[in-house]
């Protein structure tokens, strides 16, 4: 309606004009009206003059409207009920269409803040690799990975682990594969899965990155306690009545023996039948003690946490795992920084677990000169609490090092294989977890990460 106004006030401006052309035309061609000839030129150009003003007020607020839509500046306002008729409905027109505007944009960005807002807390970290080999981490999760290292470019995550940089260079779109990843001491298992994305002609691979280790961690010791208790179960039900029979047969034999001293080559046939089924008896035993062993691993308790001063902690283990090293001349030395650590977790789980790994120590720096074992506690830069025992003995090699957290798994003629399992057992009840590397200069180093 504005814009119909607007078209008949200036067409009726222009007819004006023409009216005042054709009489300034007449009064040209009479000779004698040279002063009305005068005062309609004037009248015509002032008619002119106020067509070119209102046509040029109207092309100043539309250019003001496509300025204000060009750089989204919604604060603009179109009141032109001042500029004269019709200008009020134009003015309303401009205003009503920024105000659709801005609730476009209003709409799109807080639909792109919430879809930024759930990326950022998706639980499994994101990063882009793009064409030209940058690298762009997508939320919360990703930064958290890869901590405070520096990773822009794909060539940044040769720092994790040849193999993780090869696995993620190597995956195709669509693609699934499991990768080791490395950091600060810490080794996790991920998942890594491919995504093609073309967004305005540019392509990028969009890698997504599951920390599966807990769920491997979990599995693989369900597995083994599932192994352990079916063993354990069939084993003690065939040894049960051996031992039994077996210490009755001794009870037998030596009552036969009583009755038949008189003949001394009987007695002595019999003391040969006694020796061997005590000998099946003793075995018996033994195999029944190393089965119930077993079954610690089954019976683990859930821990009971609490939070516990690393140095206290440290300070009483020394007491009972270190008694005699002084006589040994095996040294020992504690760090902890910073000094008042502490952890989450069951103190006599933790304390026992120290105790079995100093005294496995011990043995394996046997008669070694100059024996000396290290433990310390330290925060990474993921916050985690690092706890290591580092000794300068043999060390481990590194195919045993494969093996040595799986049960019934050992290297000592009289060991069970428990100690080392229940220890990576006892960890994982705690959110942990627990590995064995070489220490510098030589040794081994075990690794407790809570």
């Amino acid at each position: 309606m504005g814009f119909k106004k607007f078209s008949l006030m200036l067409a009726g401006r222009l007819a004006l004009i023409m009216m005042s052309l054709l009489a300034l035309t007449y009064l040209v061609a009479v000779p004698g009206y040279h002063a009305a000839t005068l005062l309609v030129f004037f009248v015509v150009a002032g008619q002119t003059w106020e067509v070119f003003h209102f046509v040029s007020k109207t092309n100043a607020e539309i250019s003001r409207f496509l300025d204000a839509a060009r750089y989204a500046d919604f604060s603009q306002r179109f009141n032109l009920q001042k500029l004269g008729a019709g200008f009020g409905e134009l003015g309303e027109t401009f205003t009503d269409i920024l105000n659709r505007f801005q609730a476009a944009r209003s709409n799109q960005e807080a639909e792109l803040r919430h879809l930024k807002a759930l990326v950022e807390h998706v639980p499994v970290p994101l990063m882009s690799i793009h064409a030209d080999g940058s690298v762009t981490q997508w939320n919360n999760a990703a930064r958290r990975m890869f901590g405070s290292a520096h990773v822009t470019r794909i060539r940044d995550l040769d720092q994790f682990g040849e193999e993780f940089a090869k696995q993620v260079r190597g995956l195709e779109a669509g693609e699934k594969r499991l990768a080791t990843f490395t950091s600060d001491d810490m080794s996790q298992q991920l998942a890594l899965a491919a995504t093609q994305i073309i967004i305005g002609g540019h392509s990028e691979k969009l890698v997504s990155l599951q920390n599966i280790q807990s769920e491997l961690d979990i599995a693989q010791l369900q597995a083994w306690q599932d192994l352990v208790r079916v063993l354990t179960h069939e084993i003690m039900n065939s040894i049960t009545p051996v031992a039994s029979l077996a210490k009755t047969a001794v009870d037998l034999v030596e009552d036969v023996s009583d009755k038949l001293k008189g003949n001394e080559e009987l007695v002595e046939e019999l003391g040969d039948v006694k020796d061997a089924v005590e000998t099946v008896a003793r075995r018996s035993d033994s195999l029944m003690q190393f089965v119930s062993s077993y079954r610690r691993l089954t019976r683990l308790p859930p821990p009971e946490k609490s939070l516990v001063r690393l140095d206290d902690l440290f300070q009483s283990v020394a007491k009972v795992a270190t008694l005699e090293w002084d006589e040994k001349n095996i040294g020992f030395s504690i760090a902890i920084e910073p000094e008042e650590l502490d952890i989450a977790a069951d103190r006599d789980m933790i304390e026992q677990v120290l105790i079995n790994m100093l005294q496995n120590a011990e043995q394996a720096m046997a008669g070694r000169e100059h024996a000396a074992l290290h433990l310390s506690a330290r925060l990474n830069r993921r916050g985690h609490v690092i706890v290591e025992i580092a000794d300068n003995g043999p060390g481990i090699p590194a195919d045993i090092a494969k093996k040595i957290f799986v049960p019934f798994f050992t290297t000592k003629r009289d060991g069970s294989g428990v100690g080392l399992a229940l220890t990576r057992q006892v960890m994982i009840a705690h959110g942990g977890s627990v590995s064995v590397g070489e220490r510098d200069g030589g040794g081994a180093k075990f690794t407790l990460t809570f």
